[in-house]
């Protein structure tokens, strides 16, 4: 029999269980459709090599999912909320 300790306390995550949502997070993703999601990593990748923490964390998150890895779902909502509030320059 599991003791107090080890019981999960209502609001709390379970080990690997994926905050819920991350199942939006990345519907929002994937809506962006592959163009925007090659600028985005264009845009990313731009930073890191400026040595920008968020642009080195975004760009290797959007490529594990794009190249259909695993990520955790800290990474994809971090990934997620940065491009729902970014914005890429189009030249327009």
């Amino acid at each position: 029999m599991a003791g107090k300790n080890s019981e999960i306390k209502r609001g709390e995550l379970k080990i690997g269980e994926p905050h819920p949502s991350t199942y939006s997070a990345m519907e929002y993703v994937k809506s962006l459709g592959f163009e925007e999601l090659l600028r985005w990593q264009e845009s990313f990748s731009s930073c890191a090599i400026e040595g920008n923490r968020i642009g080195e964390i975004c760009a290797e998150t959007l490529r594990r999912i794009m190249d259909h890895e695993p990520v955790s779902d800290r990474y994809l909502l971090g990934l997620a909320w940065m491009m729902r509030d970014g914005e890429i320059d189009d030249g327009k």
